[in-house]
């Protein structure tokens, strides 16, 4: 039986580069806790800009960011967001 591919060596590799970058998170634009413990809502995790649920390749550098853990948990398998407009209230006003 196949182990987890996320516990491989080549998905390791490409976190650990991920993390050298010490890049924002992708989805919210603040700076990464990258120090924190691993189970800190501001600690780094990749996340997939393409979900692997969606077709997304696990270990394709063009398809990883990085993330915090709550925004990326909050994103679930949903792509990549969308900058969406406040919705305009009709005024009464004449």
């Amino acid at each position: 039986m196949a182990g987890n591919p996320r516990n491989g060596r080549p998905y390791r590799r490409l976190t650990a580069w991920l993390r050298a970058q010490r890049l924002p998170c992708w989805l919210c634009g603040h700076n990464i806790g990258y120090d924190l413990d691993a189970r800190h809502p501001l600690s780094f995790t990749l996340d997939h800009e393409v979900p692997l649920s969606r077709g997304g390749s696990l270990l394709d550098k063009a398809n990883a960011r990085a993330a915090h853990r709550r925004c990326n948990s909050s994103k679930g398998n949903r792509s990549a967001p969308s900058p969406q407009a406040a919705p305009q209230r009709a005024s009464r006003r004449w």
